[in-house]
């Protein structure tokens, strides 16, 4: 009977991380990432944080071959990855066992730990030479390793291409050479049994949260294998899941801080939320009878923020492409919600939210003195800043203006208000921009400041 609710099973065979940055920590937060339900034999236990290593404590032999039996009988397990694996003895037990259960094995041949603590006793080098490389799937060293397994110094691609041969030789049917260390953009080389070498190029992701990158790149490897990926694609698909993890690195600490393996998965979560707001947030605008009070000449756009640690530019802003419009007294939006959707809102969002991570959402609306008195009327916080004091660099600088403004705005007030206006400028329309948390509560303030626009206007009339 198929089980419905059964995804791949990995093992890592590996150290514990009590920083929770590296070896099993890592692995298990990208199998999770990835679809993987992630099983553990640990092999060493580590007091270790962002500084550094400041002791380690072996398990014995014994209870790391015990933990993966235990995993085997009971699971199908067919992928697995190994990263600390201290001693000859444990290295001994591992390679057995995996020999034993046919297991494939994606081999990360940890010797030093980010820090530069040891990790791989001297004497164990051998033990992983003659046990373990030659029933590995696929071999991920990076340049320091490749070095020492080797003997080869390697300060050029064309030493990588030697070493490479050389690690094949000695078994391993595919060698990922991880080229982080050598100077300049990254180049990873993936050498396979009678093929040509395949680059993997890369661009240098400046970053002080690097911890964990090689346990995270072995970990994806094994995940991409496990859901059925040739090596290729596997290596390819892990390169661009580190660098994403490596961008978007946790800066917790006083040191290296870890790479963060989650991310892809928190980034889809947020988009699904924030479209998920404007969307209704549109819906609000356009039931309204009175927003359109409310629309300036340029028309209005609703737009909301991934949260700051994984918004990195307009694309990461969702807003309504073509914006949206009066149409006969009724406010309708002229597209579904995208991100990249806005451009003017979207930098004012991102500007504010550097002074106040929670300023994600705002929307803009027409300027004049009557709307400035009912929004002081209702209660909310309003700054401005003076157009006609732009320095010239930030006039010359394409989408420098907002930023700027914003910033004048924020320092003159001392926080983020709930209103930002400016009273316009050469040929540049008066404008009023509303914040908020989310879009839900942007488009319910603007709700709010229309209908008590319409009170005022019936009590003038009346």
């Amino acid at each position: 009977m198929t089980k419905i609710n059964a995804p791949p099973v990995a093992m890592t065979i590996a150290g514990s991380d009590s920083g929770g940055g590296a070896g099993i920590q890592a692995d298990l937060k990208t199998f999770a990432a990835l679809g993987l339900h992630g099983t553990v034999a640990v092999t060493a236990i580590t007091a270790q944080n962002t500084t550094g290593v400041s002791s380690v404590h072996e398990i014995p032999p014994g209870m790391v071959r015990a933990q993966i039996d235990a995993i085997v009988r009971d699971m199908d397990v067919k992928f697995v990855k190994t990263g600390m694996l201290s001693s000859s003895p444990i290295i001994c037990e591992v390679s057995r066992s995996v020999m034993e259960h046919g297991l494939v094995t994606v081999v990360d041949p940890v010797m030093v730990a980010k820090s530069g603590a040891p990790l791989l006793k001297g004497e164990a080098v051998s033990s992983m030479k003659d046990l373990l490389i030659p029933s590995a799937y696929v071999l991920t060293p990076n340049i320091d390793e490749a070095s020492v397994l080797t003997q080869i110094p390697i300060k050029s691609l064309d030493d990588v291409l030697r070493a490479g041969k050389a690690l094949l030789d000695m078994g391993a049917r595919h060698v990922v050479v991880k080229g982080g260390h050598l100077p300049g953009d990254p180049v990873d080389t993936l050498f396979s049994k009678g093929m040509n070498p395949v680059f993997y190029r890369g661009t240098r992701i400046p970053s002080r949260s690097t911890h964990g990158t090689g346990c995270t790149f072995s970990a994806a490897v094994v995940s991409y294998l496990a859901l059925g990926r040739p090596v290729e694609e596997a290596v390819k698909m892990a390169k661009l899941f580190v660098s994403n993890a490596i961008l978007f690195g946790l800066e917790v600490g006083r040191g290296i801080g870890p790479v963060n393996p989650v991310s892809n998965l928190e980034i889809d979560a947020e988009r699904f939320r924030v479209s998920t707001s404007v969307g209704e947030g549109i819906y609000l605008l356009e039931s309204s009878e009175y927003v359109p009070l409310l629309s300036p000449e340029c028309q209005i756009n609703l737009a909301m923020s991934l949260p700051l640690r994984y918004a990195t530019g307009v694309e990461s802003v969702c807003g309504v492409p073509g914006r949206i419009s009066n149409a006969g007294g009724r406010l309708k939006a002229a597209s579904c919600p995208a991100f990249g959707g806005s451009w003017h809102v979207a930098r004012a969002i991102l500007s504010a939210m550097k002074y106040d991570p929670e300023a994600r959402s705002a929307m803009n609306i027409r300027y004049s003195d009557e709307m400035l008195r009912t929004l002081k009327d209702l209660g909310y916080s309003c700054s401005s800043y003076d157009r006609t004091k732009e320095p010239e660099d930030v006039k010359s600088a394409e989408g420098a203006s907002i930023p700027w403004g914003i910033g004048e705005a924020v320092r003159s007030f001392g926080r983020v208000p709930d209103v930002v206006y400016h009273t316009g400028g050469w040929g540049k329309e008066p404008m009023m921009l509303v914040f908020g948390k989310d879009a839900v509560e942007v488009a319910m303030r603007a709700i709010r400041i229309a209908r008590r626009l319409a009170e005022i206007r019936h009590l003038g009339t009346a």
